[in-house]
């Protein structure tokens, strides 16, 4: 996993390029996790993300359930890749997802 964080001005962004996978995802989700109260809004950017694994999509729910409280935005870019595999385990009804 490859992961690139960038801020303008309170809006995050987090470039994730490779995969998120078992391996992977507790990284991914301690990074976020490292910046929550420090951003306003944030993008989750997978455009260029090869593979999720179930363990990925937790640490979106996760993140999901962390902002909602705080009224903070997301949303996840997507290529074609995870939009397929969103939309077949269903969290693209869930997840905020372009």
């Amino acid at each position: 996993m490859d992961l690139i964080k960038e801020y303008n001005e309170k809006e995050l962004t987090i470039t994730v390029k490779d995969k998120v996978d078992t391996n992977t995802a507790p990284d991914f989700e301690n990074e976020i996790l490292d910046e929550m109260g420090k951003f306003d809004s944030l993008i989750i950017d997978f455009t260029d993300l090869e593979y999720i694994s179930s363990a990925g999509l937790r640490v979106l729910v996760a993140t999901g359930k962390n902002l909602k409280p705080q009224n903070i935005p997301y949303v996840i870019k997507v290529n074609d890749t995870i939009k397929e595999i969103l939309v077949m385990s269903g969290f693209d009804k869930i997840l905020n997802i372009e």
